[in-house]
């Protein structure tokens, strides 16, 4: 037998759940996003380090990284500097038609192949489909590391927009960053190759 009275209340429930879910609800405003703001706020908190690897300024982390320096004041921290620098001498900033082209050699690929001067030797080889190393793509690590074989200076070859690795030892051994290097001349490269 069926208690009705059981029937009525689940009835009743089940049309103030419809009811419920089809009502406008209340007009309650959402809130400005100020994710972004709270970001560059905890990131200006972070101290700057002796350390140019990539993720040294993580925000959060309950501390200061090791070997983090004293912010000192009227100074800037070395990123900073380094990107107002290279912001000034951005190769990647020149028109496709007003780029000169160069032969870039890639030996171990096994191709040459012509690369403009406003593309990095890490986007051509990509461009060409090669399965090329890099990591951080700021010149902050050497995993994008080549050497340019034909002997001398890299920067003879390339220009570097922004090396934080590279010493003139290694750049005069022919060491270049390919996610930053755009080419200024003819080269050979060995990619896959580090100081």
């Amino acid at each position: 037998m069926v208690d009705l009275l059981a029937v009525g209340i689940g009835a009743v429930l089940t049309l103030s759940v419809v009811v419920l879910h089809f009502s406008r609800g209340t007009e309650r405003p959402i809130p400005e996003d100020i994710s972004q703001e709270v970001i560059e706020r905890r990131a200006a908190s972070v101290p700057e380090t002796d350390f140019p690897e990539p993720m040294n300024r993580s925000i959060g982390g309950g501390g200061v990284a090791a070997g983090a320096i004293a912010g000192e004041e009227g100074s800037e921290g070395e990123l900073e500097e380094s990107a107002e620098e290279a912001g000034d001498e951005d190769p990647s900033a020149i028109p496709d038609e007003e780029a000169e082209v160069y032969e870039v050699e890639y030996v171990k690929e096994g191709s040459t192949i012509e690369v403009k001067e406003n593309e990095t030797l890490l986007e051509a080889g990509e461009d060409e489909g090669w399965d090329l190393p890099y990591a951080c793509r700021e010149g902050q690590c050497i995993s994008c590391g080549g050497r340019i074989t034909d002997g001398g200076n890299s920067e003879d070859y390339v220009v570097h927009h922004t090396n934080q690795m590279l010493g003139e030892p290694e750049l005069d051994d022919g060491y270049t960053l390919t996610c930053v290097a755009y080419p200024t001349s003819d080269l050979s490269l060995e990619t896959r190759e580090s100081p």
